[in-house]
């Protein structure tokens, strides 16, 4: 058996249908596909030479070419246009999702030389496959393959740079270390989405971030040390930084031992604020595709940095006020994206799950402290102690239509209705969002009810105190909130679901 078929055995869900012999797409439908990747998909994972893609495409769309064409070129090709196409799907089965299909189908039949061990093609391959998988998670699992890709860039010992005395080629070392940030950013991403442990630890990691286009003219070496202000306009440089940073706490809180940390607060928001002002420095000439899906990704790093661990497991009401604010901006940004197609820049199904991540982290602040979080009272900010980091400040809630007013019960029944909406979008295109919906409904059922009658009871209480002539009428009955004795199990991350056991295959959570 190959390696090849050894990998496929293990990630392949659905086989992929093998399809009848037929033409490629015209050459023009294949370069539009083409660019849809790079510019969407590429600037944030360059694991290969964009040159050298367009260079196989022309030659394998050129038939009299001289050139060799070879199995790692027909997979880089294929594998590219597999994921432009299915990017761009809308619902299960539609024309491009079944192109993209039909690519991997063609793909495939060069798969025991692309991932042959012992060469950079097998990593560059594994993570397109990687990539394609999370946006088609029925045939591939995605955690299997970046595991699979992890092992591979350590046995070619891509987790270590080269000494310096023995590099020739500094292209070809910056490519190496472009290789390898992408392999480790989607690890972390992926890993973290399913609240599972890395492949690897950052204790093993010694690779100097690639230079930025930018940077390149100058001959510099990208830090790998702590996240700082980006100096460079490159997505996938920014990528990588954030990636690090997210590593960082997260191997901290949730990897590391099982005893509380002796000052969490302060390790908590130091990690807040470091990721707050890498996030205040972003460039302003990001394409807004890109700077949004990054806001978003701090939102949700924030969320999960602050929400209760092992190591960090004590919450109060100023956790709960963030929380309350992050989720809520990223639920409701995350409704308007779903409904613009998804398509101004890499989301996929991963972004269903922390839809679902999110809302639960929303709804177990809510049922913790209803009373306060509704009323919008003021929260002290907690004073740090000499030398520690402050606390990170309250968001200030978004206007509506350009105009305050909003309280916070209409807020939440927005943000709360808003989820499965997006689910539902989602649920369009992969299938397994629909369970994520229907879970979410269940759960938040009795507290959407609960908010309907509070706002009921509060616009009678406008309207009355508008007529003070009306003849009284019966007291309100007091809407009990739902409140945690603090004896319960802190761990909220997620709200009576498993979310893991939704997915196939793949190992346990870290305790």
């Amino acid at each position: 058996m190959t390696f090849a078929r050894l990998v496929l055995a293990a990630a392949t869900k659905d086989p992929v249908p093998g399809m009848p012999e037929s033409p490629l797409p015209q050459k023009s439908y294949a370069t539009e596909i083409f660019h849809h990747f790079m510019k969407n998909i590429y600037p944030l994972f360059p694991c290969f030479s964009e040159t050298a893609a367009l260079n196989i495409l022309n030659d394998i769309y050129h038939q009299q070419s001289e050139r060799v064409i070879s199995a790692s070129d027909h997979w880089l090709l294929y594998m590219i246009l597999a994921i432009g196409s299915t990017m761009q799907s809308q619902k299960v089965n539609d024309d491009y999702y079944n192109l993209g299909v039909s690519f991997v189908s063609r793909a495939l039949d060069y798969a025991d030389i692309a991932l042959a061990p012992g060469y950079a093609t097998q990593i560059q391959s594994l993570l397109l496959l990687t990539q394609y998988a999370i946006l088609d998670p029925n045939h591939f699992d995605s955690w299997l393959l970046i595991g699979f890709t992890a092992r591979a860039a350590i046995d070619l010992g891509f987790h270590q740079d080269p000494p310096m005395s023995t590099v020739v080629d500094r292209a070809a070392l910056d490519m190496r270390r472009k290789i390898f940030y992408c392999t480790y950013a989607l690890d972390r991403s992926i890993s973290m989405v399913h609240a599972r442990t890395f492949s690897f630890t950052d204790d093993a990691v010694h690779v100097a971030f690639p230079n930025a286009a930018d940077l390149d003219r100058k001959g510099k070496d990208g830090d790998s040390g702590p996240i700082s202000g980006p100096q460079s306009v490159d997505p996938g440089l920014l990528l990588f930084q954030l990636r690090r940073a997210q590593s960082y706490w997260y191997q901290e809180l949730y990897q590391s031992y099982a005893t509380p940390l002796q000052d969490p607060a302060s390790f908590v928001w130091q990690m807040c604020l470091d990721m707050r002002e890498w996030g205040e420095s972003l460039p302003t000439s990001l394409p807004p595709g890109i700077r949004q899906m990054f806001e978003q990704e701090l939102r949700y790093s924030y969320v999960y940095c602050i929400a209760p661990s092992a190591r960090a497991p004590e919450i109060n009401d100023y956790h709960r006020t963030l929380i309350f604010e992050y989720s809520l901006v990223y639920l409701l940004t995350m409704q308007e994206i779903a409904h613009a197609g998804l398509n101004g820049a890499f989301y996929t199904y991963h972004d269903a799950l922390k839809v679902y991540f999110m809302a639960n982290q929303f709804l177990a602040v809510l049922r913790d402290s209803e009373d306060m979080l509704l009323s919008g009272a003021h929260i002290q900010i907690p004073i740090a102690r000499p030398g520690a980091p402050p606390a990170p400040p309250i968001p200030r809630p978004q206007l509506r239509n350009g105009r305050a007013g909003e309280d916070n019960i209409s807020r939440s029944l927005r943000c709360l209705e808003s989820v499965p909406q997006t689910l539902e979008v989602y649920g369009r295109r992969w299938e397994d969002a629909v369970m994520l919906k229907q879970s979410f409904e269940q759960l938040s059922a009795d507290t959407v009810e609960r908010l309907r009658e509070r706002r009921k009871i509060q616009n009678m209480k406008m309207e009355q105190s508008a007529y003070p002539g009306s003849s009284p009428s019966a007291p309100s009955p007091r809407v009990p909130a739902i409140t945690r004795s603090p004896q319960q199990p802190r761990e909220i991350r997620w709200v009576g679901v498993d979310v893991s056991q939704m997915m196939h295959g793949g190992r346990g959570h870290p305790q």
